[in-house]
């Protein structure tokens, strides 16, 4: 029997993983391992994926996958009882107080770091785990904290507070160190070629048994550790407790509990942290295989064979400056990252087979099975010994009882649909427009109060125009759309705080999948609403290098808050008030549409294939954080300033001084003979199909290649600060086919950076740039031959 024959409730013992690869790897990595029990929670409301649970985390798997692993002894789960084993609570000791401290690190006294040298740290730990929040902590930095798996894309450093000599570094949150995805290659170079002084560790205590398999293989790298056990508050709350010493003792590294969320534990983890880098205490126990006198004990075999590879590879490793313990087991599972670092000698390659050849006969298992089941069994000895196990979490209860409204079968897709809707109301008809209403007349009060001062002061006629229609008109006419982009972001934090941008990826999975991509691609995708340039960096999260491609190419189709400023102008321009909204997300629906058609193509042109595999982790739903929320608006309002008193600032001034003079430079007679009007000119005629040919439009559509911001700032520089004097430019219907090009032409010159840095070269970039100009063009042609037809125009 397979897994996706399961019916929601029942549960298994898995047999076998069937299937090869990476994702093989990753699956048993994320404890998929002969022996485990698993329960069949739910299946999405398309029939695909399905939740499953096992060693108290939920993971989603698509029905692909899940035919891959065969499972036996079917059973209905039953609710464990709590157990009421307790401990009198003991101190736990400072740093270098144990008296063991010695006997379970190795204390390297002669190469210690003298006090007030630089130290660097690496911060690591799986996705989801609060690795971010302590970053925080530790630095008080302002990074965004969400709950979705993979908010960190890259690695990211800052100063640790009162210790000016540390810097820490956050690295993107991995399940293993096995090159199953971009973020856990990013972080295993880091760890291996920059060799940092210390780890901080960072697990969930409230997921300990999976969080621990990572921290095995940062043990084994010969690096001082020091493990953070992070959410304790919510153990202790839900009636668990982990015997924090017992662990320290058995593991050979400082543990300390700690709540990064209430900033609890926080200078003792640092006291810790700075004791082991700064005395080169490496972990004493690399070996986490329990001695066995029984010959068949598959744990055994795995044992003998590592210990056999350790004394056979050492020459090489330490000859290629890797961990001698860390590059036999990851050789032992098959890595070919390390196997092309170590490049062994073909008798040594097969004498190296033959022993883990022996290992697979011995235990039944092929190599990466038998790793993983060696792992996993060392983490639940480890786990009985101290670890008492909390009842079910309030947190896991709440977020099974909403799943059931919001991931339900009938539910799922009209309460995405309703949300959505929701935000968009909300943001373009009553609270951000209402904002940015209040913050026009205060820009227009400030305008006519330095209007009317540089009047009395008889400042030269061109000074005034250079203030007043230059730089006021065109900074402040971007500055009024700043509460509707914050109202905006406001939202989609929310939306990503609480964790139901996860569910929404498991929900649209199966519908993504029929366009070529996975449901993980969903998250950049809604991101992209907010700024295409974070969009882009979020694809990292995804394995398959065909997925993030397309991905990315695709991110620039959903409507960025910087085009906001674009629909709002014209939107009110054209439009009566009640149509304004439908006007508003009809742009975006128009967006999501042109992206899908558009992926229909790349997918049976350059990108053909099967999406990435559907395994992701769906964090239990959280509160927001008002800090996390607020942290994020201040960043995006803080960007937007800048923005536009730095690159608007500027393109406001050269549009004016274009504008103003010819080409001897003297004050243009008309704004027809002026130098702008002889560079619109040329690219005017381009636009004369789509019913738009002026060359002020042409001019405004080439500066919003800098910012999208700069479309509205030139146009109102142009038209003298009077925005009514668009009738002279369009009519309602070529605002339509205007507003149509504005949503599909080129993204900014940031995004186009990025989309050249993430996807390797300047050709990409261009590429995208034609393609993005191309479809537009194209689109908006198709929309007035529309209106020709119908006799809109």
């Amino acid at each position: 029997m397979t897994m996706d024959q399961l019916k929601p409730g029942q549960s298994a013992y898995i047999l076998s993983i069937g299937g090869s690869g990476a994702l093989r790897h990753h699956l048993l990595d994320m404890g998929l391992t002969p022996q485990t029990e698993v329960t069949l929670q739910k299946i999405a409301p398309m029939g695909d994926p399905v939740q499953i649970k096992l060693r108290g985390y939920e993971l989603t798997l698509r029905l692909d996958e899940a035919q891959k692993i065969t499972v036996e002894q079917v059973h209905e789960k039953k609710a464990l009882p709590h157990s009421e084993q307790r401990r009198t609570a003991v101190a736990h000791p400072g740093m270098g107080e144990l008296g063991r401290v010695r006997s379970y690190h190795f204390h390297d006294s002669a190469n210690e770091i003298p006090k007030g040298a630089n130290i660097r740290f690496a911060l690591a730990g799986n996705q989801n785990c609060g690795k971010t929040t302590l970053f925080n902590q530790l630095t008080g930095a302002n990074q965004h904290v969400g709950n979705f798996p993979g908010v960190t894309v890259d690695r990211k450093d800052g100063v640790i507070r009162n210790h000016l000599e540390a810097v820490v570094t956050d690295l993107p949150g991995i399940y293993s160190l096995s090159p199953y995805s971009s973020e856990e290659i990013v972080t295993r170079d880091f760890l291996m070629d920059t060799r940092p002084d210390g780890i901080i560790n960072i697990v969930d205590a409230t997921n300990i048994e999976r969080n621990l398999y990572l921290t095995m293989q940062i043990m084994e790298l010969g690096i001082p550790v020091v493990l953070a056990l992070n959410m304790m508050d919510e153990v202790r709350a839900n009636g668990g407790s982990i015997r924090v010493n017992e662990l320290e003792e058995i593991l050979g590294i400082p543990v300390v509990p700690i709540s990064a969320a209430k900033n609890e534990g926080i200078e003792e983890l640092i006291d810790h942290a700075l004791h082991v880098a700064r005395h080169r205490e490496v972990p004493g126990r690399v070996d986490f295989c329990p001695a066995s006198a029984d010959e068949h004990d598959p744990v055994g075999a795995v044992h003998r064979c590592i210990h056999a590879a350790v004394h056979m590879l050492e020459p090489e490793a330490k000859g290629k400056g890797l961990p001698v313990r860390f590059t036999a087991t990851k050789l032992v599972e098959n890595d070919h990252l390390i196997a092309e670092k170590l490049s062994l000698s073909t008798e040594k390659q097969t004498t190296f087979e033959h022993m883990v050849s022996v290992m697979e006969k011995e235990t039944g298992l092929d190599r990466e099975a038998a790793l993983a089941n060696m792992r996993f069994s060392f983490i639940e000895s480890l786990c009985d010994k101290t670890v008492v196990r909390p009842h079910e979490s309030r947190e896991h209860r709440r977020s099974m009882a909403i799943d059931r409204i919001l991931t339900g079968k009938y539910t799922a897709i009209p309460c995405f649909a309703g949300i959505m809707a929701l935000v968009f109301i909300l943001t373009f008809n009553f609270i951000g427009a209402a904002l940015s209403e209040w913050m026009e007349l205060g820009i227009d009060a400030v305008i006519s109060l330095i209007d009317r001062l540089l009047t009395s002061a008889q400042v030269n006629s061109v000074v005034h125009s250079l203030v007043i229609d230059g730089i006021c008109g065109g900074v402040g006419s971007v500055l009024s759309m700043l509460p509707t982009i914050v109202t905006m972001f406001f939202f989609l934090s929310i939306l990503e705080d609480t964790g139901y941008i996860a569910r929404v990826a498991f929900v649209m999975d199966r519908l993504l999948r029929k366009i070529g991509l996975s449901g993980r691609s969903i998250v950049p995708m809604l991101v992209g609403f907010g700024c295409s340039v974070p969009a882009i960096m979020a694809t990292r999260t995804l394995s398959s290098e065909r997925d993030r491609k397309m991905t990315i190419l695709l991110t620039p189709f959903m409507s960025c808050t910087a085009k906001l400023p674009i629909y709002t102008l014209m939107i009110g321009a054209f439009f009566p008030k009640q149509y304004q909204a439908l006007a508003m997300v009809g742009l975006y629906v128009l967006g999501i549409v042109c992206a899908i058609l558009y992926a229909l193509v790349l997918k049976k042109t350059k990108y053909r294939g099967e999406p990435v595999p559907f395994v992701m982790e769906l964090p239990n739903y959280r509160f927001p954080s008002a800090k996390s929320v607020w942290q994020l608006i201040a960043e995006k309002a803080k960007d937007f300033a800048k923005k536009a008193f730095t690159i608007i600032f500027a393109a406001s001034i050269v549009i004016w001084f274009l504008q103003t003079f010819d080409v001897r430079l003297n004050v243009a007679a008309s704004a027809d003979q002026s130098l702008l009007a002889l560079l619109g000119g040329v690219v005017a005629p381009l636009f004369t199909p789509l019913g738009f040919g002026d060359w002020r439009v042409s001019t405004a559509l080439i500066t919003g290649f800098t910012a999208k911001e700069s479309v509205v700032s030139t146009l109102t520089v142009l038209l003298g600060g009077d925005v009514s004097l668009l009738e002279s430019l369009f009519t309602p219907f070529t605002a339509m086919v205007f507003l149509v090009f504005t949503l599909l032409y080129t993204p900014c010159v940031a995004a186009v950076a990025t989309v050249k840095r993430e996807m390797g070269g300047t050709k990409a970039a261009v590429g995208t740039v034609i393609a993005q100009c191309v479809i537009a063009w194209m689109v908006a042609f198709a929309v007035r031959g529309v209106g020709l037809i119908f006799g809109l125009v």
